[in-house]
This record gives C-alpha cells, structure tokens and sequence, in this order.
C-alpha cells in the first residue's frame, strides 16, 4: 500500500491559513494597522481604492525592517514578537502568530518598502501568490510601505464572495473606527477616494467624539474604577440616548478589540428598567489586566479573549457601570423636617399696597330675586328696586314637564335599546366563500386572524399579512410604474445625525431613498442629514427610524456579484429598491397588539388573498398557518 499522507505546498497552507485570517479587504487593514503599531508608528496612513478591492496600503513611521527581516517576515510562523510558548502569557503586542502576512501574500500581490531607522538604504520587496518575484535595495522613508493589490486574484471563488464596493467599504471603515478608538495616541488617517478623515492624537472621550462628532455630544457618563484584578475605564451613555439600532459598544483589554457576550449582558443588564427592551446603550471601555490571567490564543482573528478571573471581573464591572448610572439619576433632596414660613413682604422692608378693583360692599348677589310675568311682554322685574329690564326674554313652554319623568323613579326600569346599524356585507374574498368570512373573522389575542378553511381553521399573522401586501405595492409602483412614491413635505424638518460609516452608506441609496418619497438634504461638511419629506405611506412612522433600519439593511447587503472572476458588479437597482421597500413596509405595517375592526380584517385578507403568494413574506418567513381538522380532533381525543 502507497504512502497517502503528504505535506500541503506552503501556498497552500497559506491559502487555507487566509481563509481564517483574510476574510475580506477588512482583514487586510486591521492586520497591516496592528503590525505598524507594534512597529512603534506613531502615524499611520491608510488608502484605499475601489473598496480594498484593486489597492490596500498602509504607511507607517515606525521602526522599519530590514533587508533579512523583510523577507522572513512573510514566511509561515516567522516573527518578532515572541521566543518562546511561556511570551503567550506575556503579550504586549498586537501579533504574535506570524500568519497574517504569508496569508496576506498568498492571495494578492504585495508591494513592500521599508528601510530600519539608522541605515541609509531600504528595501523593496514585491510577491505574487506567495512567490517572491523582487527583492531589492532602495532609497525610501523610514518605517514601512505596505501596498496590497488585487486582493483574491487567485481565489475567484473568494472574489466573487466579497459584496457591494459600498458594503466592504463600510465594513473597512468600522475596522478603522475600532482600530483608531484603540490607539488613540496615534495620529490616524483613512482616504478612500470620495473622502479623508484625519485624527489626531488626543484623549479616549476626544478620540470618541472626533469619531462620532455631535452623535455622542453630552451622551457619556465617565467610569473609572481600579482594583487589585482590573482597572476600568471608559464612558457609558445616559440612558434616555439608547438606540434601537446601530449602538456603539466597544470593549477593549490591554489596548485590543474584544468581544464578550458575558461582559456585554453585564453591562445591559444594568440598564434593564430605566430604557425601553428593544433599545441598546452605547458604551466604550478599557479593561487593563495581567496579560497572564488571559488568553488571546483562542482564534485567528485575536478578538475573542478568555479570563480566567471573568467571575471576579463581572461585579466589579456591574458596580462601576451602576454607579456611573446612579451619579446621573442624582437630585437635590428636599429636608421636609424644615418648616416652610410663608413669605411676608414686610420682613424684607416691602411695602405692598391693595389695588383698588372697585368692589360694591352693599352689593348682595341674593337679595335680587327676578319674577317673570309672561302678561308684561316677558320683561324682568327687580323685586327689590322695581326697575325694569330692558332684556327681553324668549317664551318658552314648560307644559307637560312631567311626562320627562315618567318611569324615571319606577323599580326595574330599563333605558330604551338604541338599534344597532345592519352589518354590511361581508366582501367576497379569492379562495373563500362569503358565507365562511360572516361565520369566522376573528382576532386573537389582537395578533393573529382566524378564519375558516375547508379542512380546519386558518391563522394569519396580521403584522406580516400587512407587510406583504405594502412590499407588493411599494415594488409594483416602483418597478412597473417607475415613479416616485408620494411624498409628505414635513412642516418642521427632522434631523438625523450619522456616523461617518452609516453616511457613507446613505449617499449610496440616496437615489432609491427619493425615490421611495424621502427628500433629504445633508449638512454641508458633516454627517448630519435633514428629513424634508417622506413618503405619505408612513405619515405615522418615525422618519429617523427607517432612515436607519434602510441604512442597515445596505449594510447586511447578501447581494453576490454576477460576474465571475475580476469582475466587480453592485447591486442591481431593483435589488436595492427591494431592500428599501421591504423596510418601508416593516416600518409602516401594522403591528402586533393592534385591535382590528371586522371591516379592516376583511380588507387584510382581500388583499393578501390577491396577491400571487399570499403564503410567504419577502423575507420568506410564513404569513398563513392551517391547523387542520385532524390536529383539532386530537385535542378533544
């Protein structure tokens, strides 16, 4: 029998060390960042062309490598940060694996120059797929000069993966927004075409607002707490700034991103009672600890961090986080022991004199009594001056006054039965008999309608039914009649404030937005936006609202490219005016809890029932349930 077992080619191993490693043209930006931090760099440039896609580089002023180390370090496993497995426990330093390069080169085409701080000449070095095609001597800056291009050039599987140039140029920039809250003592900068943002160096709360700018003015509350375990800091927000969508939460250990489920309930869980359950707080903290009580080598992408001493951590972050809370809830007390003396003008040398109003002290409202005497014209006499009135007043016939009483104080009497309005004919709906909509139309539990089917009862989801038949008329209006939906002009014009992330991804759909009915104008030089209009459909929605869930659906864009290979290609126009209108629809259907009149659940069903596939919303999520005869037999069995 013939040996089977064989050692993979290292551009292979490469390629699958990248498949964890290099997820998209994000991954290549946080891992060139994290290496010119550990580099000593204190600017760091980074510029990106056609969404990471065509061009990814990264400048930095740090300490620079030399001609060997430049090309040891795109070899598996090479480098600088560790000796030996005991410097796990020990880290300082963003990377420590020695992966990301070779992946980084096993799946692009990499360009580097570099020259080590006190040599008069540097290095250029170029690779193709793992191939060292270039290695020679040049004159450039010191520090480092990464340029990765046509990322995936060899895997056109994972090309044709990566989404929308507006969907992975977002995610690049909430990659520089995670790495420039880290290192906010670095001078950062980011352009990407259409745009720059430079930042300076500055404090974590200036980082925070030169970041997120007036999204975040006078929302933090400060914590700063240190024991013998942890010191935390960082800022929570107030609780009345809670956001349904697109929270800021940003946890931090030892100058690196984390994600942590258990520290992230503990922190929501202080707010549980004082924000409404669908919202989220935002919050930025810095968790500095022993590097040996915690793991980071648990995953390729270094963000999920074990603690050994979590259990201990969780109060002491449950404290702070409750206090912070609590300083904000403070108020003056009142001491209700203290007397509260009535003020007197005199004790402050006050003199107050009485207005003269002019009151008749002879006047006596009930020593007039007027008598009417219907042979005098109906005039009114004074009984106690005999002057008359020159106010005349109407005849009125107060005959048979008793007959109003009739009953009135009989045991047992019943108030007459006002008729009740014929009902009006129940509307003949496709797939059911009029006869089954007069005998079962009901609300249950002000969620579901139940109606009648032949093989048992029907169930439908008033919510989704509703959805569905908006998703089909936004789309047909859109598509067939290629028009604007109507728009309401708003008497007073609502703002919307964006992170530089969410305003990239507007101005991408701002054509589809208008087209829908929004009318929006931005704030010059800022990610601030005016709502002047919406559609008139969602009259009783919250414009800021949709604007954001709109904004989201782009971000979790699952639209493929169609072409193959190289080929870049955005979403189709319909694609992108059906991820609108689907939101417009969730935003302006009516929801669950709801009391439906008879007549209106007619109409839901007519209209549900016309549609081509009444069964499915445009998510694909079921609308109608059928509980057969046979299901309801058992329950009686």
């Amino acid at each position: 029998m013939s040996d089977v077992i064989r050692l993979l080619p290292d551009s292979v191993a490469n390629q699958i060390a990248a498949g964890e490693v290099i997820q998209r043209p994000a991954s290549v930006v946080k891992e060139l960042v994290e290496n010119a931090v550990d580099a000593g760099a204190t600017e760091i440039q980074i510029i990106i062309k056609d969404a990471g896609r065509t061009l990814i580089q990264v400048v930095d002023n740090g300490k620079g490598m030399s001609a060997t180390d430049a090309r040891m370090a795109f070899e598996r496993h090479a480098t600088s940060k560790i000796t030996a497995a005991s410097d796990l426990f020990a880290l300082h330093t963003m990377g420590f694996r020695g992966e990301a390069l070779p992946s980084i080169c096993a799946i692009a085409q990499v360009e580097l120059r570099t020259q080590a701080e006190g040599e008069d000449v540097g290095t250029r070095l170029l690779i193709s797929g793992s191939k060292v095609e270039l290695q020679e001597p040049q004159v450039c800056a010191r520090g480092s000069n990464f340029m990765v291009r046509n990322l995936f050039f060899n895997v056109p599987a994972r090309r044709k993966f990566l989404k929308s140039d507006t969907v992975e140029l977002s995610n690049v920039m909430r990659e520089f927004e995670r790495l420039a809250l880290v290192n906010n003592h670095l001078r950062m900068s980011l352009s990407t075409g259409s745009r720059t943002i430079d930042l300076r160096p500055g404090s974590f709360k200036q980082r925070i607002t030169d970041l997120w700018k007036q999204s975040l003015g006078g929302q933090l509350l400060p914590i700063e707490v240190e024991t013998g375990v942890v010191k935390i800091s960082g800022f929570v927000s107030h609780p009345q700034h809670a956001r349904r969508r697109g929270a800021l939460q940003f946890l931090i250990v030892n100058g690196r991103n984390m994600r942590h489920p258990y520290f992230h309930k503990t922190i929501t869980g202080c707010y549980e009672g004082i924000i409404a359950h669908d919202t989220q707080p935002n919050y930025f903290l810095k968790f500095e600890v022993d590097p040996a009580t915690i793991d980071v080598n648990i995953h390729p992408t270094k963000n999920e961090i074990k603690f050994e001493q979590e259990a201990t951590i969780r109060p002491i972050l449950e404290a702070a986080v409750r206090a912070a809370l609590g300083k904000f809830a403070e108020a003056p007390s009142i001491d209700f022991s203290q007397e509260i003396m009535p003020y007197d003008p005199a004790r402050d040398g006050v003199t107050v004199d009485a207005p003269d109003i002019g009151i008749d002290a002879d006047y006596n409202p009930f020593a007039t009594r007027s008598t009417y005497n219907p042979q005098a014209g109906g005039s009114t006499r004074s009984a106690d001056s005999g002057r008359r009135s020159d106010r005349t007043e109407p005849r009125v016939d107060v005959r048979g006054w008793e007959s109003l009483y009739t009953g009135f104080m009989s045991d047992g009497a019943e108030m007459p039965e006002t008729p009740a309005p014929a009902p009006e004919p129940a509307s003949e709906l496709p797939g059911m008999e009029t006869e089954q909509v007069q005998a079962l139309c009901l609300q249950v539990a002000d969620k579901y309608i139940v109606t009648r089917a032949r093989d048992g009862l029907r169930v439908i989801d008033q919510h989704r039914a509703h959805v569905k038949v908006l998703y089909e008329r936004y789309m047909k209006q859109l598509t067939l009649g290629s028009e604007a939906l109507a728009m309401q002009k708003l008497a007073f014009p609502e703002t919307v404030t964006l992170t530089p992330t969410q305003s990239l991804l507007l101005e991408s759909v701002e054509e589809e937005v208008s087209r829908v009915g929004f009318l929006l104008a931005r704030e010059k030089g800022e990610n601030v936006w005016r709502i002047e209009g919406m559609p008139a459909t969602l009259a009783a929605a919250d414009a800021a609202e949709v604007i954001r869930k709109i904004i989201d659906s782009v971000a979790d864009d699952a639209i493929k490219p169609k072409g193959e290979g190289d080929a870049v290609c955005e979403p189709a126009a319909t694609d992108m005016l059906s991820q609108v209108a689907l939101v417009m629809a969730r935003a302006g259907a009516i929801r669950r809890g709801r009391q439906l009149t008879g007549t209106e659940m007619e109409r839901l069903l007519r209209d549900l029932y016309s549609l081509p596939d009444p069964a499915y919303t445009p998510a694909g999520n079921p609308i109608i349930r059928t509980l057969p005869t046979s299901r309801l037999d058992t329950l009686f069995s």
